[in-house]
């Protein structure tokens, strides 16, 4: 992966199995987020193969022959993906219902009633129930970040994808986020998280890699890796952020 001649990721070699958290850590500039970008079709792939819920992505193969993938084939594969960035995106104008309810509506095609319900559902699975009426305005950081954690679920994706949800949040404010990705992790959701918060990897991750120019240092069993890093990359990073 490459913008113009600058290479992004150079090493990327990495398998997630279905129900296991897979936590990404290593310094600004490493790939980690481009890397989530490229699992759900954000950024094209140029080199190697992704495969992402059994799909080659950016392309189909049919007769032999490699055929693209266009706009609407990226659109269809990101339902199963659910997304949540460091920062919350939601719409100022809509409540939180309204929040998480738009994508199912739009994307999805669901009945506006229906899609409300399960709105209102997912956050009450993320501890908002009483605050669905609320705009963006009225809710604290952690809220709103729960608020999209909540909208990136009513997707009912297969795979979830965390770039660092907690770095744009006040510290009293982060454990409310971890604590509902712990939930999910606890349900078996599919995770990839990219983060700072080496407890909450050591205590909740299957598998830890750290990266480093654009490659993968070091992967192995999280809380090994974090207890003992072999690779003295690993070792700096991981004295720094302690």
């Amino acid at each position: 992966m490459a913008y113009g001649k600058t290479e992004v990721l150079k090493g990327v070699d990495l398998d997630v199995a279905p129900g296991e958290v897979s936590c990404i850590i290593g310094p600004s500039g490493s790939g980690k987020s481009t890397f989530l970008r490229c699992l759900n079709g954000l950024e094209p792939v140029h080199d190697g193969s992704l495969r992402v819920l059994g799909e080659e992505v950016g392309y189909d193969l049919r007769d032999g022959k490699a055929h693209p993938w266009g706009p609407k084939r990226f659109a269809q594969f990101r339902t199963n993906i659910g997304m949540v960035f460091q920062r919350f995106n939601l719409f100022a104008h809509m409540d939180a219902t309204e929040n998480v309810a738009v994508a199912p509506i739009r994307v999805k095609g669901i009945d506006p009633r229906q899609a409300r319900e399960r709105a209102d559902e997912q956050l009450d699975r993320v501890g908002l129930a009483d605050h669905a009426h609320k705009r963006p305005h009225q809710l604290s950081g952690g809220q709103q970040q729960r608020v999209a954690i909540a909208r990136a679920l009513a997707m009912d994706p297969a795979l979830m994808l965390f770039d660092e949800p907690t770095s744009a949040l006040d510290p009293e404010l982060v454990d409310e986020v971890l604590e509902v990705m712990k939930a999910l992790a606890r349900d078996g959701m599919t995770m990839v998280v990219v983060t700072h918060e080496i407890g909450f990897a050591r205590e909740v991750g299957d598998t830890l890699s750290f990266f480093d120019e654009g490659v993968v240092v070091e992967h192995g069993d999280a809380r090994t890796t974090i207890a003992e890093p072999q690779h003295a990359r690993t070792q700096a990073f991981l004295s720094s952020v302690r």
